[in-house]
């Protein structure tokens, strides 16, 4: 994670100087730098760059609404994800010493709104579908060649969203959700009593399966979306229930590269207020405690990752984006708002721009 001079260092020393004065005195005030894409107050769409205070320091537009965004300190550019079934990708150098590049989706494919670049930033991975044969693949991109698709392989699984590289720089984690979707049918789900969701673990190398987890057969419909590694290398994870609305099963969980995954128990409360609904997972800066967003619950659950306990439950209306910020998180909302919850003292701001459902602490 980026602090602010390493931000300059990677996004070159012109950076600084390209700014307007506001928005060089809001980096300067900066020790950390925040990213996300918004909902604009004339209804458009886009993505911010903002300091630890809430300062703009910098924008692109979106031609649509996008997801999460990632940020490469090697290749000093960021892409911005496209909202699933989304067929677009843009390219911006946080810099702003070049105009954005829009990436679209290869024929019968399209983006599920999370990626990541290599360690040397020289290739880009996004979560993709083959919506014909329903399955999930990972598409590569070479950076080097103008972000040309170079290569994919499986995800062995259907509806793959997100996918984070772990700590060891080899190997992918996926989270497949397992639902299948067509762009012919928008956001409809179309298989929700035969889903299979999974976390699998690939080898960005060549793409081969390390390991594959699954829940319970009987929580099939529990679709594994977002993800976090803490401290010790657990793969943190946030689902989504697809079954019977009344039913409620536990949310969140763990996963390992050791073949471990197993659920943690919330309380009932807490449990029910979640409206059966994880939005965002994120790890704090010691990777001793997780949170969880529920957008749909207004909830916030930050959870001892040794303990398997809650230790704060907040409420923010439209409560999804987070990020880790000093002890604690940034929590951003669709109403726009930004809030410090577990020990990230900060008042509460709003802004004239409506967050989407990812905070990315770059």
């Amino acid at each position: 994670m980026w602090q602010r001079r390493a931000f300059l260092k990677a996004a070159g020393v012109g950076f600084a100087a390209s700014l307007l004065p506001r928005q060089a005195v809001a980096l300067e005030r900066s020790e950390l730098v925040f990213a996300s894409s918004v909902q604009t107050a004339t209804g458009g769409y886009g993505a911010v760059l903002l300091g630890e205070r809430g300062d703009l320091i910098a924008s692109i537009d979106l031609p649509d609404r996008g997801h999460d965004i990632t940020i490469s300190p090697q290749a000093g550019r960021g892409v911005v994800f496209a909202r699933q079934p989304g067929t677009f990708a843009v390219v911006f150098d946080p810099a702003g010493r070049e105009a954005p590049v829009t990436l679209t989706s290869v024929e019968g494919r399209h983006f599920f709104g999370h990626g990541v670049f290599s360690p040397d930033g020289s290739l880009l991975y996004a979560t993709e579908s083959d919506f014909e044969a329903a399955q999930g693949v990972i598409g590569v991109y070479d950076v080097t060649n103008g972000y040309r698709r170079i290569s994919e392989f499986l995800t062995h699984g259907t509806g793959p969203h997100e996918m984070l590289l772990m700590p060891d720089g080899i190997t992918f984690v996926v989270a497949n959700g397992g639902i299948e979707t067509h762009p012919d049918f928008g956001r409809a789900e179309l298989n929700l009593e035969t889903m299979d969701p999974s976390v699998v673990f690939i080898d960005r190398r060549d793409g081969r399966l390390i390991g594959q987890l699954r829940l319970d057969a009987g929580l099939h419909q529990l679709s594994i979306r977002h993800m976090a590694v803490d401290a010790r290398g657990r793969v943190w994870f946030g689902c989504q229930y697809k079954g019977t609305p009344t039913d409620s099963p536990q949310l969140v969980g763990y996963a390992t590269m050791d073949g471990e995954i197993s659920l943690v128990e919330l309380p009932p409360g807490t449990l029910a207020d979640l409206r059966n609904y994880v939005g965002s997972v994120a790890v704090s800066a010691d990777g001793k405690t997780v949170a969880v967003s529920s957008p749909e619950g207004d909830l916030l659950v930050a959870i001892d990752a040794e303990g398997k306990r809650p230790v704060l439950v907040e409420t923010l209306r439209n409560g999804c984006g987070l990020a880790a910020d000093g002890i604690g998180f940034v929590a951003t909302s669709g109403e726009g708002a930004m809030i410090g919850i577990a020990g990230a003292e900060r008042e509460v701001q709003k802004f004239d721009f409506l967050f989407d459902n990812h905070m990315l602490r770059v």
